[in-house]
């Protein structure tokens, strides 16, 4: 997902920095609800998992150029039910900054672009979980069928907000709408892999549920209902 240095550019960059600054006040309300409801180490240690977790998505995982963006295997839908929206929200803030300021720096100036393009499908899921998750289950008993439409919604997001930037950058002419539409397919891959890599993580965490409780590296969401 991100976005070829150049797609957007000049004046138009003004959007970008807006819907970022809109996107991390955001994330910094969450973190601030998060703070006052679990603490300040439970928040930092999640975040710091996120951030770490984030970074080794860009990095290590495959990553595939295609048309105006590249596909990476951003597992968004995981991180949000393991450690809950803020430390996801920051956790992909932080690593996207980690990512571009050392060790992809041509990236940092599309830095606004990207991490809108990132938040606002990981805010949308949130409250798409709100609505698709009854109170009483934990995230742990999730269904397939349930993280698919978790997971679907992270990447069409995704997918959605790399159309509209090459569109706003750089018009809808032929040229671009066919890089848009071949970025797009190749999101398709995601949209299948996900669910099954998000249910195995769930899986294991629900294996060690006696074990993450307690010591602040999960959500409490994960494993009970919730308040």
């Amino acid at each position: 997902m991100h976005i070829e240095p150049g797609i957007v550019h000049g004046a138009k960059m003004a959007l970008a920095y807006g819907t970022a600054a809109g996107g991390l006040g955001l994330a910094a309300k969450f973190a601030w609800d998060d703070l006052k409801a679990h603490g300040a180490i439970p928040l930092a240690t999640r975040s710091v998992i996120a951030t770490a977790t984030v970074f080794i998505f860009f990095e290590v995982l495959p990553t595939f150029p295609v048309g105006v963006s590249e596909v990476h295997f951003i597992l968004g839908t995981t991180i949000l039910l393991l450690l809950g929206i803020a430390p996801a929200a920051l956790g992909l803030a932080a690593g996207l900054a980690i990512q571009s300021l050392f060790f992809a720096p041509s990236d940092l100036p599309m830095y606004w672009v990207n991490v809108t393009t990132l938040l606002f499908p990981l805010f949308a899921i949130a409250g798409l979980a709100r609505r698709i998750v009854a109170p009483g289950t934990a995230y742990v008993d999730l269904s397939y069928l349930q993280v698919l439409k978790l997971s679907a919604a992270y990447q069409g997001g995704i997918v959605a907000w790399v159309a509209f930037w090459a569109i706003y950058g750089q018009g809808a002419g032929a040229e671009t709408l066919s890089a848009v539409g071949t970025f797009g397919m190749a999101y398709l891959l995601v949209i299948l892999i996900e669910p099954v890599l998000d249910l195995a993580v769930l899986a294991a965490a629900k294996a060690g549920r006696g074990g993450l409780r307690n010591v602040h590296l999960t959500h409490p969401r994960l494993h009970g209902p919730a308040h």
